[in-house]
């Protein structure tokens, strides 16, 4: 039996499953009052492990391990580290940013993370390093030139060596244009494109919305986000300049209403389609609405984001993140119920 099966006991599977007591999967099922599986699969997620406003499971190789294998079974294909380091905490022993003042990790979880891709035959996407720096011009310029160093030696070590390396995640994220950004992120693909021979990059920035607020703040919501016209209007102009560059846009889904969803995911879709990009969606699987920061989204909000993303046509759905909000393992117990309740919606 594989790791992927042998951890689908019955006690984690949901309608449909043919492990399950028929009486007990028709009942659970009967109970939906919403058509089964109209929406679009989560089939990728980052994966988080240096982070600054969610709390470390502290894994090992064997947590870790078996939380691929969970993802393997609801169908996810594609795993992205979601920054190879940010401020002074790494994934990995990099010559260049120890030198630079960073800390020595005490495992080396990017040949973790494709070693697990490796063997549950996933793709992964490394994600650059975020200096946790503003915006400012000369400040921009470092990061794209630590992120030089940087691409060069994780493509020497790993992306030669793993067959799951299959492209990149410019970490930085932006809502709107800023001065240098674009130019910044563009010189970054640029850079990945040209050492690994032309492997995908992607980003996922986020909508400026009424939700659109610091972890730090005390608050929920604005009283007003930014209108669809201007958001338009944007990311026209700076998906234009990533042309040939970034090969796919996951707009994060948690900063608007819910009954904001088809405007922007219309406009999303629109424009990465004129721009020649694959349009993923990043389902959120925390929950912004609520004022303990943050915690496993209720599953009727995940199923409004995933059937809106199957309506707009979206390419792709990624997460943030299955390991800490949507895991049977995860610190959180109610992640484990919403992997239940997934597999329930999808008969998986």
């Amino acid at each position: 039996m594989g790791a992927a099966a042998a951890i689908a006991a019955p006690g984690l599977l949901g309608c449909g499953s043919s492990s399950t007591p028929a009486s007990t999967s028709d009942a659970t099922c009967s109970n939906l009052l919403v058509p089964k599986g109209n929406a679009l699969k989560i089939t990728g997620t980052f994966l988080d492990e240096i982070s600054h406003d969610i709390p470390h499971q502290n894994w090992g190789e064997k947590e870790w391990d078996r939380d691929f294998a969970h993802m393997k079974a609801i169908g996810i294909d594609t795993v992205i580290d979601i920054r190879c380091g940010y401020k002074k905490f790494i994934t990995y022993p990099s010559g260049h940013l120890i030198k630079k003042g960073c800390y020595m990790p005490s495992v080396d979880l990017i040949d973790m993370f494709c070693r697990l891709a490796d063997k549950y035959d996933m793709k992964f996407y490394f994600g650059l390093y975020d200096p946790g720096k503003s915006w400012e011009p000369e400040k921009l310029k470092a990061e794209v030139d630590d992120n030089r160093f940087v691409i060069d030696e994780v493509w020497e070590r790993y992306g030669r060596k793993h067959k799951s390396f299959a492209g990149w995640y410019i970490s930085r994220e932006i809502s709107k244009k800023r001065p240098g950004a674009a130019e910044a992120m563009q010189a970054m693909g640029k850079h990945c494109k040209e050492v690994s021979d032309g492997l995908p990059c992607f980003i996922s920035p986020w909508i400026s919305g009424k939700k659109a607020i610091r972890s730090s703040e005390s608050k929920l919501a604005k009283d007003s986000g930014i209108s669809t016209s201007e958001h338009e209007r944007n990311w026209n102009d700076i998906l234009s300049s990533l042309q040939g560059i970034v090969d796919a846009v996951a707009f994060q889904d948690g900063h608007i209403d819910y009954d904001e969803l088809d405007a922007f995911f219309e406009i999303n879709k629109r424009l990465c389609d004129r721009w020649g990009m694959e349009c993923w969606t990043n389902a959120e699987t925390f929950d912004r609405d609520m004022p303990i920061k943050f915690l496993p989204i209720k599953f009727d909000k995940l199923r409004l984001k995933l059937e809106a993303a199957k309506r707009a046509g979206f390419d792709k759905a990624i997460t943030f993140e299955f390991s800490h909000f949507l895991s049977p393992q995860s610190v959180y117990g109610a992640a484990g119920n919403l992997y239940n309740r997934y597999r329930e919606y999808f008969g998986i």
